[in-house]
């Protein structure tokens, strides 16, 4: 049966037309504003120095999402399913499906059965949630960095004017008390400065991040969903072994489960995963290792049973022939 050719993946080209829209619009009002923008940064320039260049940071770890996934989708739309040929480098984030790919090279028009595309695709969805990860946590990270702000002029404002009223004589008239407060709450004011500098900047870097890391999840989900859809089009159903006539058939747990539980978990110590991966992946396993014993058990009884049953059916067979012997000899 001839491998019908596979509907191209789409490059994401568009997510990153909208991350560069978004950065111009972005630059274009902070050029405007610029001036009352300088003044809020050197209200403390060493945290929003600190909160931009986590920024950053955060726009090339977005950008390098999305550019990461034109390498992935050229090598998709090059695989030749006849023999497992493709064309350009290797892939990275289906690095899976190409040692997959590679192991059924030789026999023909390659193919994947349904339990191996599930595990494969369980695999590239945790690469994909992974590398979102660190894009995530900056994206909090600003608006912590901006509350930090927030509590440190707080707090400088708070001691200053206790300080300042600490000072104040006692006594004298109430006009030259009052001008005296007044002029000592002019250096209080600076901590004001500084809480709501870091926070406008905070605030703000976090609001670039997380439309970055938007556009980045919407091109990583349409990737993901196309790939499915690429290798549901080719996967296969298992064979079915057919019981012997007269025998029941046995259902249950089959070894392509098993075999992709041993698959997830090689795969999760070979790249380091974390030990949660890791131990999810071990109780799959042993998960499969039980059923594929029950399913064992299972299929030895219906094996006894129907021996049992043979065994009867000779017996009820031979007494016939033996009955027919006899009265033909009488």
């Amino acid at each position: 049966m001839a491998v019908e050719t596979p509907k191209p993946l789409s490059a994401p080209r568009i997510y990153l037309i909208r991350m560069a829209v978004f950065l111009i619009l972005a630059g274009f009002l902070a050029f405007i504003l610029y001036r009352p923008i300088w003044n809020a940064f050197l209200s403390n320039p060493g945290l929003n120095g600190l909160i931009v260049g986590v920024l950053l940071v955060g726009i090339i770890l977005a950008i390098r999402q999305v550019a990461r996934l034109f390498r992935e989708v050229r090598w998709v739309n090059s695989l030749d399913l006849r023999d497992g040929a493709y064309q350009g480098r290797a892939p990275v984030l289906l690095a899976p499906i190409a040692q997959t790919i590679g192991r059924k090279t030789g026999n023909g028009a390659v193919s994947i059965d349904a339990g191996t595309m599930r595990t494969l695709l369980d695999t590239i969805g945790a690469r994909l949630d992974e590398s979102r990860e660190i894009v995530r946590y900056l994206a909090g990270l600003l608006i912590l960095l901006g509350l930090l702000g927030t509590f440190w002029g707080l707090i400088e404002t708070v001691g200053a004017v206790g300080r300042n009223i600490a000072d104040l004589p006692t006594g004298g008239d109430a006009a030259v008390l009052f001008d005296e407060l007044k002029n000592s709450l002019a250096s209080p004011l600076i901590g004001i400065g500084i809480a709501f500098s870091s926070s406008l900047f905070g605030l703000g870097s976090s609001l670039v991040v997380g439309f970055l890391d938007l556009q980045a999840g919407q091109a990583q989900s349409r990737f993901f969903t196309e790939l499915e859809d690429y290798l549901t089009a080719h996967a296969v159903e298992e064979p079915v072994i057919e019981a012997p006539r007269g025998m029941p058939a046995a259902t249950g747990f089959g070894g392509a489960e098993l075999a992709g539980a041993l698959d997830k978990l090689t795969t999760t110590i070979n790249e380091g995963g974390g030990g949660r991966q890791a131990t999810q992946a071990m109780a799959n396993l042993a998960e499969g290792i039980q059923g594929l014993v029950q399913h064992m058990r299972s299929e030895q009884q219906m094996i006894r049973d129907w021996v049992e049953a043979q065994a009867t059916r000779e017996k009820e067979l031979k007494a016939v022939l033996e009955r027919l012997s006899s009265q033909d000899k009488g």
